[in-house]
């Protein structure tokens, strides 16, 4: 990890607002922000590791744990909950035998439930990794996965 680090840091003048694109880089490398992470990136850019620490857990973006290959994103915003969006959950934890902020064993998928998407007109909605799904049911967000597997 820490030559992916280095090759990361090269790219960049070590100035205090270089951390959020360095942290944005660190994730799409490894998936999620380990701890060695971001100590190393707080030496880099002489900051506190409880300063980096701070920016990671305040972005709903960074993910503190390894997350899935597929990311499954179930919008609970109030048109999705009022249009079923419980029963996709429920489905999808029924799928996967995870359940909402959890990862499957072999890291193939991720479930998170999201405050809104903005797609209330399609409610309810599932994204799986960046695309959206809407007008769902249960059987179409199985189905879904199924395609994944």
């Amino acid at each position: 990890m820490t030559e992916q680090l280095q090759s990361i840091f090269q790219r960049y003048d070590g100035r205090r607002d270089d951390l959020i694109p360095i942290l944005q880089d660190i994730q799409d490398i490894l998936g999620y922000i380990p701890r060695d992470a971001m100590s190393q990136t707080a030496r880099f850019l002489n900051l506190t590791g409880a300063a980096v620490y701070g920016v990671v857990t305040f972005y709903a973006q960074f993910y503190l744990t390894r997350q899935g290959k597929h990311r499954i994103k179930v919008c609970t915003g109030t048109a999705c909950h009022v249009r079923g969006a419980q029963r996709i959950v429920e489905a999808v934890k029924a799928s996967l035998g995870i359940g909402p902020g959890e990862t499957t064993d072999d890291y193939e998928f991720s479930l998170e439930p999201v405050a809104c998407f903005g797609s209330c007109a399609l409610a309810p909605v599932m994204v799986i990794d960046g695309k959206v799904h809407g007008r769902l049911t249960p059987q179409k967000a199985e189905t879904l996965l199924g395609k994944l597997a």
